[in-house]
């Protein structure tokens, strides 16, 4: 599997499957001297894990990492301080598979002769014949886009140090839109809304606020406490920090289920939502992305352009178009109106506008870099189906038996904001290798 690779500089290779041993991400690129944990990690992992509430599979996988490579073990020197710090080499996490049961291999063993329309599962059969992995789909599964969150995190963390701002949200499920929002609003509200997940997931407070799991544990003694969690998922779960809709919107001023920055629509979100479910069916919709912070300049011409490269995030599962700025309505405008026109402030650039989304000619302009995603509906879905027996050719019927999501988009933002830290990134390191050169010739 060569497309299992990503980035020049800062580089991420994934493996592992649904209902494989576990997930993995390699970064390579990371700079060393960087305190990092598995508990930060979670903290984003969490955000796309599916169980967490009516909008998700009810599988329970709850998507602990492990890092593996790439930290000190221990102070280089007595009192060094910098145990647990990134050292500069191949960085790796492990997300074993904790909720993977027979009764479920068995569902999708009772069904593989029959590809689920909308999924991968007859093209990668026609690729890798009899022997794909075809339970739970494999790395064509939405299970392994936990690697692309993990891996994203540490990348926004690097970012965050250089003073750029990745962040995303909702924009739309079930033909239901959420307003224009200033990226500030919205920055601050997605905040709110990791911080009132991390507060109510049971994984979070039981695992690392009370200790179970600690960076001062070897890697051996992490995963004897993973076998006990294995067994302990349900009874986890019911100790999750019990709070209303009401409260958490008192409380944190967000939606308790949909990270949309405007709370009524992420309301009637849930509600279009709910209802096309109720019917078997599922539904579709939007997440944006936005980067603030972004230098001008920064990307590649031609080949390599900045949007070029994050129309790459089509390589998200359910993610059928990538639009940058105004993207696809830019059909319908004059050359007049879809121009950023531009002009000076205190020795600054200022544009009217930002149809492009922050970036012209593969290089960004400086203004906020703004991405959307059309996400498909669920493929997986309770209704029957037309499709065929891949062995036989001959016509068959499928209805869904297996656990399904009535929407992917309340689960896809975490991973198009994290894919979109990758690349972002990725270029960063670039440009500074660029301009730094610039000023020595």
């Amino acid at each position: 599997m060569i497309g299992c690779h990503i980035g020049r500089c800062f580089q991420v290779t994934v493996g592992g499957g649904s209902y494989q041993e576990g997930l993995t991400s390699v970064l390579q690129g990371v700079p060393p001297g960087m305190l990092l944990s598995e508990q930060e990690i979670y903290g984003d992992l969490l955000l796309r894990k599916p169980g967490a509430d009516e909008l998700s599979s009810p599988r329970k996988e709850p998507d602990l990492p492990v890092i593996y490579t790439g930290l000190n073990a221990a102070d280089t020197i007595e009192n060094a301080g910098n145990r647990n710090h990134t050292n500069g080499t191949p960085l790796t996490i492990l997300i074993p598979n904790l909720d993977r049961h027979f009764i479920h291999i068995k569902q999708y063993q009772d069904t593989n002769r029959t590809p689920r329309p909308g999924h991968a599962s007859y093209a990668s059969f026609v690729k890798y014949g009899p022997d794909d992995d075809s339970i739970g789909a494999g790395i064509f599964s939405g299970r392994y886009t936990s690697t692309i969150v993990a891996a994203g995190y540490v990348a926004k963390k690097v970012l965050k140090k250089c003073g750029i701002e990745v962040f995303s949200y909702v924009k739309e499920i079930a033909g239901v839109r959420c307003p224009e929002i200033a990226a500030e609003k919205a920055l601050e509200y997605t905040d709110n809304y990791k911080r009132m997940r991390r507060d109510l997931d049971p994984f979070y407070q039981e695992i690392y606020i009370k200790g179970r799991v600690t960076m001062e544990m070897r890697f051996l003694e992490k995963l004897k406490v993973f076998a006990e969690i294995e067994k302990e998922i349900d009874a986890i779960r019911d100790k999750a920090p019990k709070s209303s809709p009401k409260t958490i919107r008192e409380k944190y001023g967000v939606h308790a289920v949909v990270n949309c920055p405007d709370i009524e629509a992420a309301g009637d979100m849930v509600q279009a939502c709910s209802k096309i479910s109720a019917t078997g069916d599922s539904a579709g919709g939007l997440v944006e992305v936005v980067v603030t912070g972004v230098p001008a300049g920064l990307g590649e011409p031609v080949f390599n352009k900045l949007d070029a490269e994050l129309g790459k995030m089509l390589g998200i599962g359910a993610v059928k178009g990538v639009e940058v700025g105004a993207g696809f309505s830019v059909k319908d405008m004059t050359g007049y109106k879809n121009n950023d026109q531009m002009h000076s402030e205190n020795g600054k650039v200022v544009f009217d506008s930002n149809n492009a989304g922050g970036i012209t000619g593969g290089l960004a302009t400086g203004q906020p870099i703004v991405v959307r995603l059309a996400v498909k509906p669920t493929p997986t879905i309770d209704k029957a189906q037309h499709t065929i027996d891949k062995y036989t050719l001959e016509n068959k019927q499928l209805a869904a038996i297996t656990r399904r999501d009535p929407t992917i988009v309340a689960r896809i933002w975490p991973v198009a904001e994290n894919y979109t830290a990758l690349v972002i990134l990725d270029n960063l390191i670039m440009h500074y290798g660029y301009q730094m050169l610039k000023q020595k010739v």
